[in-house]
């Protein structure tokens, strides 16, 4: 087999070149193997098979249980009695099936499989149920049958992602309203989506979307795949929300949960037909060790129809545009990557990564980009597996982007280990513009997970206490201006060193400052902190609207430069002793002063013959600033000596300031 590209573009991959040639093979055989002549696509059709139905004739449900020995269909509509016109036959293959009358169910009805095995029998909501409800008093889970009389009516069916750098705002649908309380799909489309299209975003990354028994695991311990969470509302709501962001020409992701799966038996996977290997690995291989949780079997067909099958229905039922795909380190490798620190080549290809989940997320990235050629397809891996964001036909896994995991952890240990004048501004330039030349990343200061409860967001670790009592505008504090000013420095630098793509998590835009916990017994099963409290950023009298008001022309402006398309990032100088860092992205020119003490008069910045305009600066009033900058002058290059000579533009640089230029026309004068 030929040597992959990425190999050929990366000589320090040769010894591992045998590693990508195995799993082109691997793939290869996979394919052949679960095709059978068929398109992948055609591969990932279970749910249009498996689950409930209503045809013009009556009701059918299917189900895949190969060790059981009896199904009974239960519900509301037989008292939840085991009866004989509600027993499944076993058609073969493992497949079982019922056909009822059109009048035998009805909307709303709930509903359960009763499953024996040889030895046992159990309760279970079927894997495949596309509707699964709570009970407000027992907390009982169960299927519901839903055939509303109007089926959602998209508005912007033909919607199509522009391929341009995703500006992804990441949301929690529960928790993005100010009451203490689980907020609604229709609460978000109405109160929250307004707020981030007026912000500038163009993606939404939605958290906790597939159900899960437990809100506070953040949506993360899935039961059932195919059920959007019924605590939000219906799934026409869920729908709309989704038409009416296309319809703002913003893109919506999901968080995609196929690295491991609930424990729970009554109301998930685990043991479902009377047997652990189902879906997931027997012994000590199913079960993850930090998670509480079982791990899929990546190498068994079915449940690759399973997975794929998954990934086609939210794209093909909801129009999601894409994935963030959940724990793709823990999948990668057999310990999970835990506890490793991956420094050198050498330990990403080993005898410990799982051959299985790489040829799971080549297929799993070819469908998606099948399915819509423009979807969105993110890991989330701290592992930084040569490849991962690379495309297939390079040799690479075909994600579009990884995240960045490491950007967010190198913030926090400037800011925790680190006195402001020791800030390495050659360091910063490093951390946040490395990456592989060819894999994109989405590039981000704080993600949800530093917001959780037992860590702190980059705005409560600046202003520790002060945050909660120096943030009226009529309470002067130097601790809160140090605090705003290197917010929103470092937001903008980690934007303009961004690999492509850059996130923000709901709030963190204008510093939230609560934490996140979910109620749980150790809180007293409260809401507080599970919330965002929106009207602090729009209270004149406040702080936080400056924060706001800076991520808003922030973003903005990185969109309408198209700044992160432009790959390419022109390193100018990082002065250490002055704390000067500057680079160019495209015609735009950034210059960031983290000096604490001292501002600099006529800094010379060495560049060609050129003048600027200052499009956005973080010292401005209407940021919290001081307005030590004049952003109305025209800024021109100065020869060191005559006109051919060295030029600089010199411009006064205040403390702790950044400043965004952008190049005017020039003309040369000679």
């Amino acid at each position: 087999m030929e040597t992959p590209e990425i190999v050929k573009n990366d000589p320090f991959l040769k010894p591992y070149e045998t590693d990508f040639i195995r799993w082109a093979e691997k793939l290869r055989d996979k394919e052949a193997e679960i095709l059978n002549g068929k398109s992948l696509i055609d591969f990932a059709s279970g749910h249009l098979y498996f689950g409930l139905f209503k045809n013009d004739s009556g009701w059918i449900i299917r189900d895949w249980a190969p060790n059981a020995t009896r199904i009974n269909l239960l519900g509301t509509f037989n008292n939840w009695q085991e009866l004989p016109e509600f027993e499944l036959k076993n058609i073969g293959n493992c497949c079982w099936e019922l056909y009822l009358d059109e009048n035998a169910i009805k909307h709303g009805d709930l509903y359960a499989f009763s499953i024996y095995w040889n030895g046992g029998n159990g309760k279970r909501i079927p894997a495949w149920s596309k509707r699964v409800v709570q009970d407000s008093n027992t907390l009982i889970f169960n299927a519901q049958v839903w055939n509303p009389s109007d089926n959602y009516v998209w508005k912007n069916s033909n919607f199509l992602r522009q391929k341009e750098a995703p500006l992804i705002y990441e949301a929690h649908v529960g928790m993005s309203g100010e009451e203490p309380r689980v907020h609604t799909f229709e609460e978000f489309r109405m109160n929250t989506l307004p707020k981030i299209k007026t912000e500038g975003y163009n993606t939404i990354q939605l958290m906790a979307i597939p159900e899960h028994p437990y809100y506070g695991s953040f949506g993360y311990h899935v039961s059932s795949f195919f059920a959007a969470s019924s605590r939000f509302g219906t799934p026409e709501e869920l729908k709309h929300l989704i038409d009416e962001a296309h319809g703002m020409g913003i893109s919506i992701i999901m968080d995609l949960v196929h690295s491991h799966a609930v424990k729970n038996v009554n109301e998930g996977l685990g043991n479902y037909d009377g047997t652990r290997y189902q879906f997931f690995h027997e012994g000590s291989r199913g079960e993850h060790p930090a998670w509480d949780s079982y791990c899929f079997n990546y190498n068994k067909n079915e449940v690759l129809h399973f997975l794929f099958s998954n990934i086609r229905f939210w794209l093909d039922e909801y129009k999601f545009d894409g994935f963030r795909f959940d724990g793709v380190t823990s999948m990668l490798y057999f310990d999970h990557g835990l506890g490793k620190a991956f420094t050198n080549y050498g330990d990403y290809f080993t005898p410990n990564i799982d051959d299985d989940a790489i040829v799971y997320f080549m297929l799993a990235n070819r469908l998606i980009h099948e399915l819509n050629p423009n979807a969105l397809s993110i890991a989330e891996d701290m592992s930084g597996l040569p490849g991962l964001a690379a495309p297939l036909t390079a040799g690479g896994l075909g994600f579009d982007y990884r995240m960045s995991m490491g950007v967010p952890d190198y913030w926090i240990k400037v800011i925790k280990e680190l006195k402001d004048e020791e800030w390495n501004v050659g360091q910063i330039f490093h951390e946040l513009t490395s990456h592989r030349a060819d894999e994109k990343v989405v590039s981000y200061a704080e993600s949800h997970d530093q917001a959780m409860v037992g860590d702190k967001t980059i705005i409560f670790r600046l202003l520790d206490k002060e945050m909660y009592f120096s943030m009226r505008k009529d309470q002067p504090n130097h601790a809160v201006d140090r605090g705003i000013a290197l917010h929103k420095m470092i937001r903008l630098a980690t934007i303009a060193g961004a690999g492509g793509s850059y996130l923000n998590f709901m709030g963190n835009e204008f510093g939230h400052p609560e934490w996140i916990d979910f109620p749980r017994e150790g809180n007293g099963w409260s809401y507080e902190h599970a919330r965002r409290i929106w009207s602090i950023s729009e209270n004149p009298e406040l702080r936080f609207h400056w924060l706001l008001d800076f991520d808003r022309d922030m973003i903005n402006m990185v969109k309408n430069e198209k700044l992160l398309e432009e790959p390419y990032i022109q390193w100018i100088t990082d002065n250490l002793a002055d704390q000067v860092l500057s680079f160019r992205r495209k015609d735009i020119l950034f210059i960031f002063n983290f000096n604490p003490t001292r501002s600099f008069e006529g800094y010379g910045i060495q560049i060609e013959p050129s003048k600027f305009k200052i499009i956005l600066q973080t010292d401005a009033h209407a940021y919290g600033g001081f307005n030590r900058i004049d952003d109305r002058m025209t800024y021109y290059s100065i020869p060191e000596a005559g006109l051919g000579s060295t030029h600089y533009l010199k411009i006064y640089l205040p403390s702790r300031t950044a400043i965004v230029l952008k190049n005017q026309p020039y003309r040369s004068v000679r």
